[in-house]
């Protein structure tokens, strides 16, 4: 089976300068000395012009990945992305959206250390996403961490050092490496979204609150209006609600045709507005829920459909549907 690795840059790939890890590895050069003669011929790589740290990943980095794939799409029956794990599980959620109709398997993987310090987890999540993207058996787009592959949209970043540095707190994983590998009963697939119109940058504002958050601090945060805003409430989506003027501003935004989206705090979570009369205004004011999906996958949910241009009736509507088995249907 014929397969395309993008590289994009992280960790993985990153050696010692004296300004702290940067990237500069020859991993063409290791990654031929992982694979033997016979595979090594069946691989082919692309790697960015410049290489980039995934704190500094942009949805035009996103955008980036899906056109390398697409473009390589005659030449491969499979396909990993080697990416930095700060925001790989924002990439793997974005590029879910926008390949849902990608009908070869897609595995984003890196590293936690760099694959020339010794003990480096490198190798085994490398083959590991080469195993599971030529298994026959992944469909879509997941990402390969610690002996699991994960639905690339159902995970968040739950540790800096651990091998096992994802989780998918609310779906079980995809599969667990192994001999033999253990698959689970493949999940729904979503609606899909025909000739997604490319990723752009957008002014989303990402607000946490904390306990003791006063209306005048969030009126300041939200001035400028921003095109949305996602809201990182306690619990199921509940606020302070009877902090004096806090459920005004939020209301206010949202009558300014901002669209408002409510995640929670929890690792593991269902948001349900309205479930406590705390959350009640906002759900009355027409806050949109982020059912059970994570942080990653909501945020570049909401970057997708604002590149897409759709009005804001469109806007709640999607965020409350399946495009690509990112969240429970309601």
């Amino acid at each position: 089976m014929r397969v395309h690795v993008t590289y994009t840059g992280g960790t993985i790939g990153m050696v010692p300068t004296s300004r702290g890890l940067a990237p500069g590895a020859d991993l063409p050069g290791w990654l031929g000395g992982l694979l033997d003669d016979g595979a090594t011929g069946q691989v082919t790589l692309s790697t960015f012009g410049q290489l980039i740290d995934s704190a500094n990943a942009t949805p035009q980095d996103w955008q980036r990945i899906v056109d390398d794939l697409r473009a390589h799409y005659d030449d491969a029956d499979a396909f990993v992305v080697l990416h930095g794990t700060d925001t790989m599980a924002y990439a793997s959620a974005a590029l879910s959206y926008a390949l849902t109709g990608f009908d070869k398997p897609v595995v984003v993987t890196g590293a936690q250390y760099p694959l020339g310090e010794i003990g480096s987890d490198a190798a085994p999540n490398v083959t590991g996403a080469l195993r599971a993207a030529t298994s026959g058996r992944h469909r879509g787009v997941g990402l390969f961490f610690g002996h699991e592959l994960l639905a690339g949209n159902r995970v968040t970043k739950s540790s800096s050092w651990a091998f096992g540095g994802f989780e998918s707190p609310s779906v079980p994983a995809l599969a667990r490496a192994g001999a033999p590998w253990q698959w689970a009963a493949p999940r729904p697939p979503g609606e899909g979204w025909a000739d997604p119109r490319p990723y752009r940058r957008h002014d989303i504002l990402v607000l946490d609150l904390a306990p003791g958050i006063t209306a005048a601090r969030l009126a300041a945060a939200l001035d400028p209006l921003p095109q949305a805003v996602l809201l990182r409430a306690f619990g199921v989506g509940n606020i302070p609600s009877e902090e004096p003027g806090l459920a005004g501003v939020l209301i206010g935004t949202m009558a300014a045709g901002v669209p408002l989206v409510v995640a929670s705090q929890c690792h593991q979570a269902t948001v349900l507005l309205g479930h406590y009369e705390a959350g009640h205004a906002l759900a009355a004011a027409g806050a949109i829920g982020s059912g059970d999906m994570t942080l990653e996958a909501t945020y570049a949910k909401m970057v997708f459909l604002l590149s897409q241009d759709v009005d804001l009736p469109g806007f709640a509507r999607w965020m409350a549907r399946d495009i690509a088995g990112e969240r429970t249907p309601d």
